[in-house]
């Protein structure tokens, strides 16, 4: 298995906390602060998912005027996982 605890940058969450198996597949996340309801449904669609697969579907999203995103966050901590 594999864990990582992201730090987040420029965005209304805190952290992102994710969990994957060995074969790069997604079995949790959990994010810390942000857009509550957003965010739950982002954690159910990425689970069971390949970490690849889900950085090249959210990887450059931003919010609003934001350089980023919660989604695009995320990718970076997949990326640091991998």
């Amino acid at each position: 298995m594999k864990h990582i605890q992201y730090k987040t940058h420029g965005t209304c969450s805190q952290l992102i906390d994710v969990i994957a198996d060995d074969n790069n597949i997604i079995q949790q996340v959990y994010f810390l602060g942000g857009c509550n309801g957003n965010l739950q449904g982002i954690c159910q669609l990425v689970k069971g998912q390949k970490i690849e697969d889900v950085i090249s579907k959210l990887d450059g999203i931003r919010c609003g005027t934001k350089g980023t995103s919660c989604p695009d966050q995320l990718c970076r901590a997949l990326e640091e996982m991998k």
